[in-house]
């Protein structure tokens, strides 16, 4: 079972990523911030970390430097509620492996997972399959 970390400062997002990812059979850290998900991602060494983009205190970009450090090689999905043109690309320079808009359904992050997955050594044993859910941003 792959263990995932999440980090997203909404509520709302961080349960019901929690609530589908275990349904899905990965084991899920949740972390409503940068800072403490910088703690938790050290003392649990997820697989894949799913990391907002914008979030107080310490925004997804100063998290994924810190993780970069940590880590060159950490598998990292970005979360960001809006489309800005060149995010991808700039993302994708700065290692992301991949880029997800918060108004999404979720088939759309599991085939993320099962991707990153892919080019881990443990990819989880149960498939991740298409979710009627869509997540919308606050």
């Amino acid at each position: 079972m792959a263990k995932v970390l999440v980090i997203d400062d909404e509520e709302g997002i961080r349960d019901t990523l929690d609530t589908i990812l275990r349904r899905k059979g990965y084991e899920v850290v949740l972390a409503d911030g940068g800072r403490k998900g910088l703690e938790l991602f050290r003392r649990e060494r997820p697989e894949v970390v799913v990391l907002d983009f914008k979030m107080p205190e310490m925004d997804g970009m100063a998290v994924l430097q810190h993780l970069r450090d940590l880590n060159p090689g950490q598998p990292v999905i970005m979360l960001t509620g809006a489309d800005i043109p060149g995010m991808e690309e700039q993302l994708r320079t700065y290692g992301v492996s991949e880029y997800v808009e918060k108004e999404f359904s979720l088939h759309r992050l599991g085939d993320a997972l099962k991707r990153v997955l892919a080019t881990c050594h443990s990819a989880p044993s149960t498939s991740v399959s298409a979710d009627p859910v869509t997540i919308k941003d606050k």
